[in-house]
């Protein structure tokens, strides 16, 4: 009996060495980084759809200038509108209201005329113009409805090269990106499991850097590159460095508690949970109430209020956005610094 050799012969069957190949493929590892991807996106769907298809403004701070009893009668129709659009007060005169817009304490205000039947309603698109716009339409509803009309004046009025009044949103949504990505790449070039306190503060220190860098450039950009917003650059420049720091910090201290899985948990809290509740789109009175809650805590929320601040409110209100960033920022540098120092320590034990 001979047997056939050469280029005729019949090849062996190749029967399980795909199959195998499937199972060195199919790791849990590689498993658990698919439904994560998988998760993550849906989840980004589910937050931006869920936060920005169907804007409603609910308890907007709003002023109502009139005399005597007007002012109370104002404010009980304002109260009584379907769905509480708004938050109504009494404001004591014209100019009071006009500083409390510009201190972001209310949103508008209806001054309404003692002698005439025409009122006026003082907005801010500069805090938004969908809100300025929704603002407009709810009071003109209600004027007609009582037989008045309406005169629009713009307080604060938003730039003419920020079309929209999102650019403080972009803006601090790329300072946010610049961040994560940045401490992201250090990790992963390295390893994550390879980080110690030396390389830790190193790490830190390289974010301090890229703050700088990356605030003035985002400063520059917005300022006199683009003149897409008004505002002294070194307002920008503080800010920019601050955000980025911030991000960059929150994403070692992830990356150091959870390994790599840190920038999907990074990516969930700035990218899918931030930017739609960040104000940008949508002002915060519009979004839903989750949305809303989260936002101010969030990364990207406290940077566009800061930002929109500085941009057309003189800078007032920043406070409490200036210390979320600082708390993220702090917390960043501590959790990154303990975890370096207890992965170490398991290591040498």
């Amino acid at each position: 009996m001979t047997q056939t050799t050469g280029p005729d012969a019949p090849r062996a069957s190749p029967r399980g060495s795909f199959l195998d190949e499937v199972k060195d493929a199919v790791t849990p590892r590689a498993t658990l980084l698919v439904v994560g991807v998988v998760a993550l996106h849906l989840l980004f769907i589910a937050s931006y759809v869920g936060a920005l298809h169907d804007p409603k403004p609910k308890d907007v701070p709003f002023g109502v200038v009139a005399p005597g009893a007007a002012a109370r009668q104002t404010v009980a129709r304002l109260e009584k509108l379907p769905g509480s659009p708004l938050d109504p007060r009494t404001v004591a005169d014209a100019a009071t209201a006009r500083k409390q817009i510009m201190n972001r304490e209310i949103d508008g205000a209806l001054i309404v005329s003692p002698s005439g039947a025409t009122d006026t309603l003082l907005v801010a698109t500069g805090g938004g113009k969908v809100l300025a716009a929704t603002l407009v339409t709810l009071t003109t509803t209600l004027q007609k409805s009582e037989a008045r009309t309406l005169r629009t004046l713009d307080v604060v009025p938003a730039d003419r090269e920020d079309a929209n009044g999102l650019s403080s949103f972009y803006l601090a949504v790329g300072w946010c990106v610049g961040g994560y990505l940045c401490a992201s790449i250090m990790v992963i070039s390295s390893g994550a499991g390879s980080s110690t306190p030396r390389r830790a503060v190193i790490r830190l220190l390289a974010m301090v850097a890229v703050g700088i860098v990356g605030g003035l450039g985002g400063a520059l950009i917005v300022g006199p590159v683009l003149g897409a917003l008004p505002g002294g650059v070194a307002a920008y420049w503080g800010l920019g460095a601050l955000i980025i720091f911030a991000v960059g910090a929150a994403t070692l201290a992830f990356q150091g508690v959870f390994g790599l899985a840190g920038v999907g948990l990074v990516i969930l809290l700035v990218v899918i949970l931030g930017n739609p509740s960040a104000g940008g789109a949508l002002p915060p009175p519009l979004l839903p109430p989750f949305w809303r809650a989260i936002g101010p805590a969030l990364p990207p929320g406290a940077g566009t209020w800061a930002a929109r601040s500085i941009a057309y409110f003189q800078g007032n209100d920043m406070t409490a956005a200036l210390l979320v960033l600082s708390a993220w920022a702090v917390g960043g540098v501590v959790v990154t610094l303990l975890a370096a120092a207890l992965r170490t320590r398991r290591r040498t034990a």
